[in-house]
């Protein structure tokens, strides 16, 4: 039986990376470590609150961690949480597994007979 996946942590992790900006605002901040949420957004075509939002998709998903200083927001990346996705990769390849030694176990038996 394969361990039981939070459903409702996967799809806010699956979704959260589903979009392009949110894949690279997290690339950028694993590359280049907790940085203002200011010097991020100038590197995209959209507006600081665009990318505000973005971020907040990401908190929410556990992605990233933000850390007030005065009137400075600083992002960080916090992967902890991907370890939900890699199981839930891990159990499908699991069960794809199984399926593909039980299909060896019906052609061997076939051809001993």
């Amino acid at each position: 039986m394969v361990e039981s996946i939070d459903d409702t942590k996967l799809s806010r992790l699956l979704k959260a990376v589903s979009d392009s900006t949110r894949r690279a605002l997290l690339t950028q901040v694993c590359q280049q470590g907790a940085s203002r949420v200011t010097d991020l957004a100038t590197h995209y075509d959209m507006s600081l609150n665009a990318i505000s939002k973005h971020i907040k998709v990401l908190e929410g998903a556990g992605l990233v961690k933000r850390t007030t200083i005065g009137r400075t927001h600083l992002i960080e990346a916090d992967l902890s949480q991907v370890e939900i996705v890699s199981n839930w990769f891990a159990s499908l390849r699991s069960i794809w597994a199984l399926s593909l030694d039980r299909l060896e176990d019906v052609l061997n038996t076939g051809e001993e007979e």
